[in-house]
């Protein structure tokens, strides 16, 4: 099944809400880390959560950053999303160790650490970026930006997240929701979503029965229906160049530059997101300085 994000609205028109299917994004960010289990499912759901953030902002050109740092064994997560849905990221510890809740149950929430932030950096392209950052409620990521947007952007919302990790180490599936409701929206409509999430039950068993992000949206809303609005194909997606880490390497200065380039060998630069690397010879290094 292809990545996609589909977003809806209530019949009611009191709740907003997005859905997605993010297996594709999931496995290769696993693939470009080398992520064990536990370090695969905490990436991939700030990988999938980052992306239907980014896809709600729709300010063309802007980007959201979703930042996570609990004081696990996984250090801190960063996951960067443009205003389409397409995301990178990256995490301190790929290679953590295998922490289950019970049998077959990985337990994100000890890989993460609950002693820290949750940080949103919204650049919405004006002249200083929205930050935002509350503290981890659980290190489970759902509940963590469940809490994010109450707290934060006083908007009451429903997350939850997915990712089944296979017994090769693979990823099975993965996806999510994101519902949030719309100013005034009475209490009836607040009963009927808070039923559907719980008739939904758990969303990595609605992906593993093979439900698309549609079919998971009609099962939380339940009895206030769902209308369909946009469908958009994303995927894991880095922005890297050869000129943007050119750039890099120009601000930290003539001196720094000048001792690479004394040391006579090829100076490689791989970037934190991809599994591209950059190699500048000395005479590249040369032209960086002569720039400056």
């Amino acid at each position: 099944m292809r990545d996609y994000l589909v977003r809806g609205m209530s019949l009611d028109g009191f709740v907003k809400a997005v859905a997605i299917a993010s297996t594709g994004i999931v496995s290769r960010a696993a693939q470009i880390h080398g992520t064990t289990p536990n370090a695969t499912a905490a990436l991939g759901r700030a990988l999938t959560a980052a992306s239907m953030m980014g896809n709600m902002q729709k300010t063309e050109k802007g980007s959201m950053t979703l930042q996570i740092r609990g004081g696990g064994p996984i250090g801190t997560i960063t996951c960067v999303s443009d205003a389409v849905g397409n995301v990178r990221g990256c995490v301190t510890e790929p290679k953590v160790p295998l922490v289950e809740k019970y049998p077959g149950k990985l337990d994100v929430g000890a890989t993460v650490g609950t002693d820290g932030t949750l940080t949103v950096i919204r650049d919405l392209q004006m002249k200083e970026p929205y930050i935002g950052s509350t503290e981890l409620v659980s290190g489970e990521i759902g509940d963590d930006v469940t809490a994010y947007f109450a707290e934060s952007e006083q908007t009451p919302t429903a997350c939850a997240l997915g990712v089944l990790v296979d017994r090769d180490q693979s990823v099975k599936v993965a996806g999510g929701y994101l519902l949030q409701l719309l100013p005034g929206a009475p209490e009836e409509v607040i009963d009927k979503l808070e039923a559907g999430i719980q008739r939904a039950g758990a969303v990595t068993a609605m992906l593993e029965a093979g439900l698309t992000p549609e079919d998971i949206l009609g099962q939380v809303m339940g009895d206030l229906g769902v209308a369909f609005l946009e469908t958009t194909d994303v995927s894991y997606k880095c922005y890297c160049s050869r000129d943007r880490v050119s750039r890099a390497l120009i601000s930290l200065g003539k001196k720094e530059l000048a001792e690479i380039m004394e040391e006579g060998k090829d100076f490689p630069v791989e970037c934190q997101f991809c599994d591209t690397s950059y190699a500048f010879t000395p005479a590249d290094i040369q032209e960086l300085i002569e720039k400056i």
